[in-house]
């Protein structure tokens, strides 16, 4: 896997992003103008570097010589810009690497966004560009920069909008619009970018790649990426994972829909799983904090500037208004924090200073706060010193921007960040920039919207939490004695045999061929059983009466194997029927449902969620990448809304969460090693017992391509 990810070495992207000399194909005079405005731009930006436009119809382009063609350039050249008409790109990518330049940016529009014409051409454009040991951005993109190196790759205007010193935040965007939205309000929300990639068609370099960049630079702190798609798992997952040993946060927008199989209808996992799902699964495993926004994601890299990361995940929450306090903690919750009641003894002392206010936690000061303003200060400190929690928000509404109050708030919070230098503190307020810049300059994070001061804490926890992760845990490879997926269909006798040799419990059963055998499979499990018809062409077996419960005695097994096989002839009179499954009688435990579905990027996933309505109407499901260790498969259970249900409800008996686990872990074994042959499985219900766990019913449906058989009429 590491190979993936080895042309992202730092001399490969320094060339685009710390560029000694730079050329600009297709230059114009006018700054406004597509070939125009990088001139401008990267003069005004202070670029160090030697700068060489290039126009065969012009002497001199924004009072710089111009030459008639690369080739004429007299110096080396790390980085070119091409803004020339597409047909011209071939021949200008040619020039360039006959030249030696080691990166180009493509403006040019007109490749693989077009059809499969354009994306041969893209394609013979990165094939020319690799045999020379060239690097590519784009086509179709709006191009890359660097506030610290004065360079401005791009047609857009942003040296123009830039408003804050360089800092240690990197953007890299697919979408070249959408890359210059993330900067422009990243500068506005105070959150110090320097790197910036778009990174368009991706003939070449792709958003995986920038993002390992990132991760090795050293003065990158924190990654904001947009994707609408990935197009090599690997490269991707070895990416996310440098971030987080790097412990650098990466806070992502994924876009887009994908077809992620054609077996929907067959299985509960397919129908369940969709693009989000998947890339939910991906960003989980690798720690990325998944935004639905671009203000969203803006303000969680704004948190992770203060570089303080909440070690628990108990919060302290204190306000001047009850009801927002209790928003707060709502959020809190929602989010996977913790709101516990502050401790007797702190509440006594904290009533001790205001009779009046609420103590349990959140703390509500109430609006006696402009009477008494000292109460805050001293109040947030007994909290940090006597309460255990990991981080504290405040909620103060307008009051920092009282003309009595204002001076005197930012003296208290300068004395609690003397006091405190490490507590995690983020502050929900209404202020101009010039008094919010005060607090933030007290590295305290300044949000007007109290929900999204809560959701910051709540990343800045997680972060620590991935972190503080191990990497991924080894996993063992299945049995020697493992039966691969065929590439036909399977019963779902065949499917629980599959299952069962890569080590995934199954239950006691046998194939019988008549109602003699099914009795003397009976005889041997002793006791009631389940009787099923055993078909590869009939999958919902009980939309036909194909499943008899709880039978017990030769009489009801014989008449209960007639019974089936005569309905399944009925309504598949085309059906291959291997005979009927004698299945032991499980009871006990709680039904989970296990499965497999396959992205046609990311590759197989595994789904987990409990039974009945919680997978039928509730959709409470989770997914993760195949293959992850014993831990992964705890997070992922853990990651369901009904995981109390698994601890005993109503008296019943805690469940065998560890059996549980180990069953996920064998059945992302087996997806992987089987990836090139399997479309989905589904193992529903799954019985996690007090002691052990048992696939009760399983269905694998082989890859499409792969199975040659057709499904009866």
């Amino acid at each position: 896997m590491a190979d993936s990810i080895t042309v992202s070495s730092s001399s490969a992207l320094d060339a685009l992003l710390q560029p000694r000399s730079v050329a600009i194909i297709g230059a114009s005079d006018q700054p406004h103008r597509i070939g125009g405005r990088p001139i401008e731009s990267t003069i005004s930006g202070g670029f160090g570097g030697k700068i060489y436009p290039v126009n065969p119809k012009r002497e001199t382009v924004q009072g710089l010589t111009s030459y008639p063609s690369i080739r004429d350039v007299p110096g080396p050249v790390d980085c070119a810009i091409i803004a020339v008409p597409a047909p011209m790109v071939a021949q200008t990518v040619s020039d360039c690497a006959e030249h030696g330049t080691r990166a180009t940016i493509i403006f040019s529009a007109g490749f693989a966004e077009l059809g499969a014409d354009g994306a041969g051409a893209q394609t013979r454009l990165r094939d020319a560009a690799r045999e020379a040991g060239m690097r590519l951005l784009g086509p179709n993109c709006i191009g890359a920069l660097s506030l610290s190196a004065g360079w401005y790759g791009t047609f857009t205007n942003i040296q123009a909008n830039v408003r804050l010193a360089p800092g240690k935040t990197a953007i890299i965007s697919q979408s070249g619009a959408y890359g210059a939205h993330m900067f422009y309000m990243s500068q506005r929300r105070g959150v110090a970018t320097d790197l910036w990639v778009t990174t368009g068609n991706e003939a070449d370099i792709d958003v995986a790649e920038v993002i390992a960049y990132y991760a090795r630079h050293p003065d990158v702190q924190t990654i904001m990426a947009y994707t609408e798609g990935v197009k090599d798992k690997d490269r991707i997952c070895d990416a996310l994972d440098l971030a987080r040993t790097a412990r650098k946060p990466v806070i992502m927008i994924k876009v887009g829909d994908t077809d992620v199989g054609a077996a929907a209808a067959a299985t509960h996992t397919a129908s369940l799983a969709g693009d989000d799902a998947i890339y939910n699964a991906l960003f989980e495993q690798y720690g990325v904090y998944r935004a639905q926004s671009c203000q969203e994601m803006v303000d969680v890299a704004y948190a992770c500037q203060t570089g303080n990361f909440p070690k628990g995940r108990k919060l302290g929450i204190q306000t001047v208004s009850g009801g927002v306090g209790i928003q707060m903690a709502d959020e809190a919750v929602k989010t996977g924090l913790k709101v516990p009641a502050t401790p007797d003894e702190l509440q006594g002392k904290i009533l001790e200073l205001m009779p009046y206010a609420g103590v349990r936690n959140p703390i509500d000061v109430t609006g006696q706060v402009t009477n008494e303003p000292e109460v805050i200060g001293k109040s947030i400190d007994l909290s940090i010193r006597e309460s255990g929690f990991d981080a504290f928000a405040v909620y103060l509404a307008s009051t920092p921007q009282s003309p009595a109050l204002k001076d005197y708030l930012l003296a208290t919070f300068k004395d609690l960040r003397e006091r405190h230098p490490d507590a995690p503190m983020a502050l929900s307020m209404i202020a101009p920039p010039d008094i919010t810049a005060k607090y933030e300059a007290l590295n305290i994070g300044c949000f007007e919207d109290p929900v999204m001061a809560i959701r910051a804490i709540a990343a800045l926890n997680r972060f620590h939490e991935v972190f503080d992760r191990a990497g991924p845990e080894p996993v063992q490879g299945l049995p020697e004695a493992a039966i691969p997926v065929p590439d036909h269909d399977i019963s779902e006798a065949g499917a629980k045999s599959i299952l069962a040799s890569s080590g995934i419990p199954v239950t006691r059963e046998s194939l019988a061929a008549s109602p003699g055998q099914a009795i003397a499979a009976w005889q041997s499990i002793g006791g009631p059983v389940v009787l099923k018809i055993a078909s590869p062409d009939i999958l919902h077996k009980t939309e036909i009466g194909g499943v008899l419960i709880g039978l017990n005695g030769p009489d009801a097994i014989a008449k209960g194997f007639e019974d089936i096989v005569t309905r399944a002839r009925a309504a598949y009179p085309k059906a291959r029927l291997e005979g009927v499954l004698v299945c032991e009688m499980v009871s006990g435990g709680v039904e989970t449902v296990l499965g497999v579905t396959r992205d046609p990027v990311l590759g197989p996933a595994v789904m987990f969620g409990l039974g009945g309505i919680f997978v039928e109407v509730m959709k409470d499901v989770t997914f993760r990448l195949a293959p992850f260790g014993i831990e992964e498969a705890h997070r992922m259970i853990d990651g369901i809304k009904g995981r109390a249900v698994l601890d005993g409800v109503r008296g019943a008996p805690a469940c065998d969460v560890d059996a549980l686990a180990n069953a996920l872990s064998r059945l992302s074994v087996f997806a992987d090693e089987n990836g090139d042959r399997l479309q989905s499985v589904d193992i529903n219900p799954f019985v996690v017992l007090p002691k052990g766990a048992v696939a009760l019913d399983a269905v694998i449906v082989p890859r499409p391509d792969q199975s040659q058989t057709s499904k009866p009429d």
